[in-house]
């Protein structure tokens, strides 16, 4: 049997099995864990494949749209905006997003990136219109916050997450730059000129509190020695009133003594003179003090 006996033969069989082998390699699809595969049939949605194997009709049913489902980021954009305090702003802003629902997102919006992209550019544009550019730059987390809630918002029907998005930068034109500048030298000049002013108040008030506390010690000072010396005076008083004249002229004459006896003890003590007068109190002292030795 030549070739083309055989294959007239068996060329049906032959057809049917590279027909069959055809009809399974287009049924089985292996989708991989990144992406989602959009089946149609006859044009219109037919299901969404996940990640694995899955089978479809094979003829009837197509792969039309293979969409990655891991997480995209926009390019960097910048828009202009305007504050509340009308100050004209550069800001740079970067979405994070990701597809959820593919049937929605290929069905609904031809350009996603492009869609974002201006979504994000008129949100920018109303938040920071709602602010002055201090709270602009103050409160930068709570404008990121607004901004990607709204945009998580507006994109809802196309099947998107957005994830994050970040504000990278906010420029301000030159003119205003300049003018920021010497409202902040000028602020930090007037910080310096309060905290000496109240580096000096605060050593006035020391240097008071000082004065003052001395004054106190002193006043201190004078009231222990004056009630020391009406103590003494109380005493003397006592013993005169107790003794009478005796007693006072005993204590003059002890005191004598020890005057006369610590000149003795000092320098050049070997000749001492002293007065006629000094030599009687000394003998009255001695005579007094040897009287009150025998009583």
């Amino acid at each position: 049997m030549d070739i083309n006996e055989f294959l007239a033969t068996n060329g049906v069989t032959l057809f049917l099995a590279a027909l069959v082998i055809l009809a399974v390699w287009k049924a089985v699809n292996i989708v991989p864990q990144s992406e989602k595969h959009v089946v149609e049939r006859f044009g219109r949605l037919r299901a969404v494949l996940g990640p694995g194997i899955n089978f479809i009709v094979p003829f009837l049913d197509r792969v039309a749209h293979r969409i990655s489902i891991l997480e995209r980021q926009l390019p960097n954009a910048e828009q202009d905006a305007i504050t509340k305090d009308n100050v004209l702003v550069k800001v740079e802003t970067s979405v994070f997003y990701r597809i959820l629902q593919p049937e929605k997102t290929v069905y609904r919006i031809r350009d996603v990136d492009g869609a974002i992209s201006t979504t994000v550019a008129g949100i920018v544009r109303a938040g920071i219109g709602e602010m002055d550019l201090d709270e602009v730059q103050s409160n930068r987390q709570q404008l990121i916050d607004q901004i990607k809630a709204q945009v998580a918002y507006a994109v809802e029907d196309w099947g998107i997450e957005v994830t994050r998005a970040e504000i990278l930068d906010v420029n301000l034109d030159q003119q205003t730059r300049d003018a920021m500048l010497q409202q902040l030298n000028a602020e930090r000049a007037r910080r310096a000129q309060v905290t000496e002013a109240e580096g000096r108040k605060r050593a006035i008030e020391l240097k008071a509190d000082a004065d003052l506390y001395a004054a106190q010690k002193a006043a201190e000072a004078r009231r222990i020695s004056a009630d020391a010396e009406g103590y003494a005076t109380q005493v003397v008083a006592k013993a005169i009133a107790d003794n009478g004249l005796e007693a006072a002229q005993y204590q003059v004459a002890l005191k004598q003594v020890e005057a006369l006896t610590a000149v003795g003890q000092g320098a050049g003590k070997q000749t001492i003179f002293v007065p006629a007068n000094a030599l009687e109190a000394f003998g009255d002292a001695f005579k007094m003090l040897k009287g009150k030795g025998g009583a």
